[in-house]
């Protein structure tokens, strides 16, 4: 079955940098779209940045500019570069991967438990 494992997180302070990976495996074929997706302790879940399988991306209006999301297919593996740091980016961040056939815009928006893979998370602290 489908399997995603993220690593990278921890504790920064304000101004650092921080990269995210999520090791997918479990399966063969390209998947619609993969994701970044965080949840701050008292907030809802919400996407940070998302990558569709024409290469499109899409990414939260807080984190324009500042994170950048990629994938190596090769290995099956995302990622996410977090510059600058602040911290209300503190949350627990999760990988996705869409079961459905969305665009990045789409998928930022929309991804639920429902329609995507989760893996566990990993926690992401920014200090001031």
């Amino acid at each position: 079955q489908v399997q995603l494992v993220e690593s990278g997180g921890g504790s920064v302070q304000a101004g650092g940098s921080l990269r995210l990976s999520c090791a997918g495996s479990g399966y063969t074929y390209t998947m619609p779209y993969m994701g970044w997706f965080r949840r701050a302790p008292g907030k809802e879940r919400e996407g940070v940045a998302v990558i569709d399988s024409d290469g499109s991306i899409s990414y939260a209006d807080s984190v324009q500019g500042r994170f950048t999301i990629s994938q190596d297919n090769d290995k099956n593996t995302l990622y996410l570069q977090m510059n600058s740091l602040k911290p209300e980016d503190t949350a627990m961040y999760y990988c996705a991967a869409g079961r459905v056939r969305w665009t990045a815009f789409q998928a930022l928006r929309y991804t639920s438990q429902y329609n995507a893979y989760w893996g566990q998370g990993t926690q992401v602290t920014v200090s001031s």
